[in-house]
């Protein structure tokens, strides 16, 4: 452990964990709405922000967040009209993004292929205090509205037309969705990357998918393997001379592969000792999520 005597280690430790925990609990939210790589493509629009901060030599993951929040609430404008165009409008948004990241980093003195690869790809070592703080901040938020409105979240991702009659504020809650998502995107760029960021969210939640049922019990599973993988990925980073982000992802799939490989077997040898007892009633299948009450 003497690697964690040194302050930037801390600051990354610290940072991995909080994203640990926020990109998961938000995660199952997005998996139930089918909506798993949208983490990519506000990453996309986050790079704006980044190349705005640069060339105003203010903080990236400030004007990150700004500009990822406010193309988050375009895309869940556009999805809420459900129109066909809204495919080709959010694809022109995503590589607009992009593209206007690259530019204005180009632009800013402080440009380079150093800077712009720690962002697509996570550089948790080089996080400030100042970076840390506002990750520490933004992450809270999120995992205490994740958690705090879980009921209404709920309702919402599972069935928006039963949520708008029980009188849910169903547009104010997707809104909340898509800019909680936009924040969790920006600080986790330090952690995992931009390009990356997605696996945080949505491996976790896939791989508790493997060994529990019930909404809640999916949600704390997906939010302990997210830190675990968040805090040893950093250990084994810094053993190891790896990229953080990259290590983090690898260990989440890992876990994946591991509780899907684990399960697959316990419901093999659960099928045979059933098969031995037939006069045994079967039991009832899986059920990965249920419906959470307030």
């Amino acid at each position: 452990m003497d690697l964690f005597q040194h302050d930037f280690m801390l600051r990354a430790l610290v940072g991995a964990l909080v994203i640990g925990l926020a990109a998961p609990a938000l995660g199952i939210y997005l998996v139930q709405r089918r909506l798993s790589l949208i983490g990519d493509g506000i990453g996309h629009v986050a790079l704006t922000g980044v190349g705005v901060g640069l060339l105003l030599h203010r903080s990236p993951v400030i004007t990150a967040v700004v500009v990822s929040v406010l193309g988050a609430i375009a895309v869940e404008l556009v999805r809420e009209r459900g129109r066909t165009s809204g495919d080709l409008a959010l694809a022109l948004l995503f590589y607009g993004g992009i593209a206007g990241g690259v530019v204005l980093v180009g632009l800013s003195k402080d440009s380079g292929n150093a800077n712009l690869m720690q962002f697509l790809f996570g550089s948790l070592i080089t996080t400030s205090r100042q970076d840390l703080t506002v990750i520490a901040i933004l992450g809270v938020a999120v995992l205490a509205a994740m958690l705090g409105l879980r009921p209404a979240l709920f309702a919402v991702c599972n069935d928006e037309e039963y949520a708008k009659v029980s009188g849910l504020p169903v547009r104010t809650l997707n809104l909340l969705m898509a800019a909680t998502t936009a924040v969790t995107v920006t600080i986790a760029m330090r952690t995992v990357g931009l390009l990356l960021v997605s696996a945080l969210m949505v491996v976790p939640v896939a791989a508790a998918q493997q060994v529990t049922r019930g909404f809640r019990g999916t949600m704390a599973t997906a939010m302990g393997i997210g830190i675990t993988a968040a805090a040893a990925g950093v250990w084994v980073a810094g053993e190891a001379g790896t990229a953080p982000g990259a290590t983090i992802v690898i260990l989440a799939i890992a876990a994946f592969l591991g509780l899907a490989v684990g399960a697959s077997v316990w419901r093999t040898l659960r099928g045979r000792i059933g098969a031995e007892r037939p006069g045994d009633r079967a039991e009832p299948p899986d059920v990965v999520l249920e419906e959470v009450t307030s």
